[in-house]
């Protein structure tokens, strides 16, 4: 009997200590309790959604730091490790990162994929139809990294490479519409060398208060490197934030992607997703160019809330063949409203929760930091 009762309370007394690790690890996260000069590693689980993979369930995990602990000269850097499935019978593994060494000497951007992705395919160019739309079953890894050098404050210049594989391709409709003449249409590997310029003013990639972020970059794809295509592409990306008061902030962002050759039809320009053109699922247009402009409006929190914060947004965008084509190309507009939660405070890093709205529908999106 006392061996019984002492098990008992042996058990008794892990559950309690069980209980207390899991409420101070709750408590840490949402407080943000720990040095600020210490990296912070969180891992948690994550439900989200979007157009694109419906309901989605995965494990995260978050790495926040400043270089030598020195969050006063020093940008935050972030390594995040993402693992999912969906409703859709998606799954993969996903690693983004933007780095900044001491006294960002060096500034690594970058981001991979691995995995399983059927998606919607409406054909390519801005006149495509909704109801045209057939299923893409696809595996696809995607490598992309920078590795830029600080030449002067916030001027970075240095090496883009860029791969991408898609592999065990299947059109759902194939049987009724042959796909052999889209270029990529049963797979393609395809690697891209070039040279990146970016100027980054930015103290906070994750929620920028005040900066400028603006990218120009070209990655050339060549047979002779081991790429299946020879194409072009040049990206340029630029971003302004102006604090208007102590806690609003105005946002402005203007990307153009401009392609020539033979471009596979997987890394054609893509219209949607969570980022730029919220609402519109992602690729549900494509084509060689592409431009669009994004504004958005942000109460980081509101100014009787410490936690809870809100935004609204508006965007506009285009795709065509040719470059000179996209002012005669229609417009496709966007925008909408989200809520957000300050998750950790002493890194100043929000959970949005965004609605959008196009022509054709909304879209519903659910991330950690900024769209932008």
């Amino acid at each position: 009997m006392l061996a019984l009762v002492a098990t008992g309370d042996a058990q008794q007394a892990d559950t309690v200590r069980f209980r207390t690790k899991v409420w101070n690890y709750a408590y840490r996260f949402l407080n943000d309790s720990m040095d600020l000069a210490k990296p912070k590693i969180l891992l948690y689980p994550v439900v989200a959604y979007s157009p694109e993979t419906s309901l989605e369930l995965g494990f995260s995990g978050l790495y926040l730091y400043y270089a030598k602990g020195d969050y006063q000269r020093n940008r935050l850097s972030e390594v995040q490790l993402f693992s999912f499935a969906t409703l859709n019978r998606q799954y993969g593994a996903w690693f983004d990162h933007f780095l900044y060494s001491n006294n960002d000497n060096w500034f690594f951007l970058g981001r991979l994929r691995f995995q399983r992705f059927p998606l919607y395919y409406f054909g390519v160019g801005i006149d495509t139809k909704k109801e045209d739309e057939t299923v893409l079953d696809a595996d696809y890894t995607l490598i992309k990294e920078r590795i830029l050098r600080k030449i002067s404050k916030n001027f970075f210049v240095g090496l883009e490479i860029d791969y991408q594989r898609l592999y065990n391709v299947r059109f759902a409709d194939e049987a009724e519409h042959p796909h052999g003449s889209l270029r990529g249409a049963y797979g393609s590997t395809n690697l891209g060398l070039g040279l990146g310029l970016v100027y980054d003013s930015r103290k906070n990639a994750l929620n920028v208060r005040d900066g400028v972020f603006a990218e120009l970059g070209y990655l050339h794809y060549d047979p002779a490197i081991g790429s299946r295509y020879q194409f072009n592409s040049i990206v340029s990306d630029f971003r302004y934030f102006k604090k208007i008061r102590e806690k609003q902030v105005l946002a402005f962002q203007a990307v153009g992607i401009f392609q020539n050759g033979d471009v596979p039809f997987n890394q054609l320009a893509l219209v949607g997703g969570e980022s730029m053109m919220r609402g519109y699922y992602t690729g549900r247009f494509r084509d060689k160019n592409y431009t669009a402009f994004q504004v958005e409006y942000r109460w980081l929190p509101f100014k009787w809330s410490k936690r809870f914060g809100a935004t609204v947004f508006t965007s506009i965008g285009s795709v065509a063949d040719e470059p000179s084509m996209l002012v005669e190309k229609r417009w496709m507009p966007a925008g909408g409203a989200g809520l957000r939660f300050l998750v950790f405070p002493k890194k100043d890093i929000f959970i949005r929760a965004d609605i959008a709205f196009t022509p054709e529908g909304r879209g519903f999106y659910l991330y950690t930091g900024e769209a932008f």
